[in-house]
C-alpha cells in the first residue's frame, strides 16, 4: 500500500512544482496578437485620384514645370541672366515639389501620415508655385533674347502658371470646407456634452 501511495504523491508534488516554476517564470506564454509593422504595407496607386480634377491637375503641373525647365536648360548664352536663372530655379523647385506631392497622394501615403494637414500642403505649394511662376514668366519675358527657347519657356511658363491658379481656386475650396466640416464636428461634440452633463444634474438633483 505504501509503495502504490508514494508514485502518486511524487506525482502531486511533481505537477505542483511545475506549477510554482511556471508561474514564476518571465517568460510567460501571451495570449496578445503580435502585429508586423510593416510600413510599406497597403501602398497602393489610388487610380481614383489620378482620375479626379486634383490628380489630373497634377500631372498637368508636373509636366509643364518639366518642359519649362527642359525649355529654360537648352539657352546656352544669355546676358542678363537673372530672368533665366529665376525661371530656373522656379520650375525645377516647382516640378520637384509637386511630383512629391502627386507620388504621395497617388500612393495614399498621406495616410501614413495622419497628423500633417495635407489640403493645406497642397494649398500652400500651389499658390506659391503660381505667385512665383507668374512672377518668373513675367521676368523672363521682360528680360530675353527673343530666343525661341526662351519664348517657348515664357509660354509655359504662363500656362503652368493658370493650371497652379486653378488647382489653387480649388484646393482653397477644399480646405475651407474640411475646416466647416471639423468645425461643426467640433461643435456637436460641445453641444452632447453640455447635454450629458445637463442630464446627469437634473438626474441627481442633490448636487444642485
Amino acid at each position: 500500500m505504501r509503495s502504490t501511495d508514494e508514485p502518486e504523491g511524487f506525482d502531486g508534488e511533481a505537477s505542483n512544482t511545475s506549477m510554482i516554476s511556471g508561474a514564476s517564470s518571465p517568460y510567460q506564454p501571451t495570449t496578445e496578437p503580435v502585429h508586423a509593422r510593416n510600413v510599406l504595407g497597403g501602398i497602393r496607386c489610388d487610380v481614383e485620384y489620378l482620375k479626379s480634377y486634383f490628380g489630373i491637375l497634377k500631372v498637368v503641373e508636373v509636366v509643364l514645370s518639366l518642359i519649362g525647365f527642359i525649355c529654360i536648360e537648352t539657352i546656352m548664352m544669355c546676358s542678363p541672366c537673372g530672368g533665366v536663372y529665376f525661371f530656373e530655379f522656379v520650375s525645377c523647385s516647382a516640378f520637384v515639389v509637386t511630383g512629391v506631392l502627386l507620388l504621395i497622394f497617388s500612393l495614399n501615403l498621406h495616410t501614413k501620415v495622419p497628423h500633417v494637414n495635407w489640403s493645406l500642403t497642397d494649398l500652400v505649394n500651389t499658390a506659391a508655385s503660381t505667385f512665383f511662376f507668374f512672377l518668373s514668366s513675367l521676368v523672363l519675358s521682360c528680360i530675353n533674347h527673343n530666343t525661341g527657347a526662351e519664348i517657348a519657356a515664357v509660354i509655359f511658363g504662363f500656362l503652368v502658371t493658370g493650371v497652379y491658379g486653378i488647382n489653387t481656386f480649388l484646393a482653397v475650396r477644399r480646405w475651407r470646407l474640411g475646416n466647416g466640416c471639423q468645425g461643426a464636428a467640433q461643435t456637436s461634440e460641445y453641444i452632447r456634452a453640455r447635454t450629458a452633463s445637463r442630464g446627469e444634474m437634473e438626474a441627481r438633483p442633490e448636487l444642485a
